[in-house]
């Protein structure tokens, strides 16, 4: 540190020296000092450099040759779901059916008669050792006293007797429009209920407070910073939960940037969709650094792992079946034109090949209205996009937002309902980055879907290795420095951020990560047991190890 009589004029709040720093800036790509100033960037180059900044009250951080990176940026994740410890029963961990029941009946046991009984999102199928949904009947053992409903990944969930008589469902109630109840052999409701169908539930449960989402955002949050993560795209919240982000940046209470994306009802005629998007008063862009609202996030069929992503060839299983349109493809394009119109970027939800073509129909009609070049419309996972796809999509400009995440414990899963020339093709990331651009694929966990480790998502990327090391689609592998840029730079680029964050540049928002190891020099083995020391965002640190 130097003295303050020979302190420069403007001095940095913070430098960090003796440290192996992955700037991704192609100017300047490594450096080992950084200074920062105001929240920013002021310098990034040698540790001399960073040294002549230093004031008397400059912190010095001694990096002892740690590697830096970007902040991460999860692309897709809704993090809220990170903080519901206390709210929810906890199923991430069961492994069986007596286990999964176990868990639902000491909760229920810690709740009032009457009290509703809700559960972490979890994946039965690619969980349980019986890969298979839990009944109505098990659930009403488990919880007599308690209405009782299970959600998974979004789009299929499980309910007990209490639930179904709250919803008023019963034998004779009629599939909802783009869902399914499941039945017996009898044509009685087994307790399982499939897309739309899971409304039927929702909208007699109380939901959540925004005092109760503020908890879950900042809760989660934190568990986020441990992992490197400095912004996050949340892509389906409702007016509630963009209300309680919006008090917590209002605050100061956001340890992480956000770029939120809303979801109005869709099954709704097109003037009164109109009506809802253009009465908000906002359209998409809307915000600061801090917090961003992006956009409308539609959804179009269901997953690979669920057998409902909507596919060009019938499953193999079953020559009828090709998985689940949950708008038709007239619907969705009268959506999409109508919110292109009102100024609304849409992102939507598409798995299934055929789901991909609805989405690209609606685009290039919301084109042919107005160019969708600079807008940044996305393909949200499109694990299942062809490349001819992905060149009609680059012609549009429009991203693609994917998880490879979804291989890691899930590869079985989809391979056993669509084979396995299909999973090896799945998540094409390599295809994605040829085709579109790096800036335009970006990567996340859709977390609580997948783990929120990004470490694992990288790993996947590199190696095309599930978690028990089969490898699906060696071909599809990317390197090292295109996995982590599409997990922050191409992230900024989402979110229309990219001349503020994503890099490590004079500058730009001083966001970053301090590694246990070199993450482009250690054993590609290791990329996934990486962990991270400190984070920092915005020049202060949210998490240290």
């Amino acid at each position: 540190m130097v003295s303050a009589a020979s302190s420069p004029a403007v001095v940095a709040d913070t430098v960090y020296v003796n440290g192996h720093v992955i700037t991704l800036d192609p100017d300047a790509p490594t450096a080992t000092g950084v200074a920062i100033k105001d929240g920013r960037f002021m310098a990034v180059g040698g540790d001399t450099l960073a040294r002549t900044l230093t004031g008397p009250d400059t912190e010095v951080v001694d990096l002892g040759g740690a590697t830096v990176i970007p902040g991460l940026n999860d692309s897709h994740c809704h993090i809220e779901c990170a903080g519901q410890a206390g709210f929810v029963v906890d199923l991430a961990g069961v492994r069986s059916v007596a286990e999964a029941l176990e868990a639902v009946r000491s909760f229920a046991d810690s709740r009032q008669p009457g009290e509703w009984v809700t559960g972490s999102g979890w994946h039965p199928l690619a969980q349980l050792t019986e890969s298979r949904y839990l009944t109505r009947a098990e659930l009403d053992r488990a919880a007599p006293h308690n209405p009782v409903y299970l959600p998974t990944v979004g789009h299929v969930a499980m309910a007990n007797s209490s639930a179904f008589e709250l919803a008023g469902i019963d034998d004779g109630t009629p599939d909802p429009e783009a869902g399914t109840i499941g039945r017996d052999e009898a044509g009685r409701p087994t307790g399982v209920l499939y897309e739309r169908a899971l409304d039927l539930i929702t909208d007699c449960m109380p939901g959540w407070s925004v005092e109760q989402l503020e908890h879950q955002f900042v809760t989660g949050l934190a568990h986020a910073n441990k992992f490197g993560i400095t912004s996050v795209l949340e892509p389906w919240l409702s007016s509630s939960g963009i209300r309680a982000v919006q008090r917590l940046m209002l605050a100061g209470r956001l340890t992480a940037r956000m770029g939120v994306m809303w979801i109005p009802e869709p099954l709704v005629t097109i003037d009164e969709w109109a009506k809802t998007i253009s009465g908000s008063g906002v359209s998409s862009w809307f915000g600061d650094e801090w917090m961003k609202l992006v956009g409308i996030k539609l959804v179009v069929d269901g997953g690979m792992s669920l057998r409902s992503a909507l596919m060009r060839e019938a499953y193999p299983d079953c020559p009828h079946h090709h998985g689940t349109a949950t708008l038709s493809r007239e619907h969705l394009t009268d959506l999409v034109v109508t919110a292109q119109e009102y100024d609304w970027r849409l992102g939507v939800h598409c798995v299934g090949d055929r789901a991909v073509d609805y989405v690209l129909d609606a685009f290039e009609a919301a084109d042919r209205v107005r160019s969708l070049v600079g807008r940044r419309y996305a393909l949200i996972h499109g694990s299942l996009a062809r490349r001819e796809q992905l060149e009609r999509a680059r012609a549009l400009g429009a991203r693609l937002e994917l998880q490879p995440a979804f291989l890691w414990n899930k590869a079985a899963t989809i391979e056993k309902f669509l084979g396995t020339e299909t999973t090896s093709r799945a998540v094409p990331m390599r295809t994605a980055i040829d085709v579109l651009g790096i800036d335009n694929v970006s990567m996340g966990t859709d977390y609580p879907t997948n783990d929120l480790n990004p470490f694992t998502n990288l790993y996947l990327a590199v190696t095309r290795k599930d978690i028990r090391g089969v490898t699906y689609g060696a071909g599809e592998a990317v390197t090292r420095e295109e996995a982590l840029r599409a997990y922050t730079a191409s992230g900024a680029f989402a979110t229309r951020d990219e001349t503020i964050k994503g890099t490590i540049s004079p500058g730009k928002l001083a966001d970053l990560a301090v590694l246990s190891d070199d993450y482009l020099s250690v054993d590609v083995e290791r990329i996934k047991d990486i962990e991270v020391v400190r984070t920092v965002v915005g020049g202060r640190v949210v998490f240290k190890r």
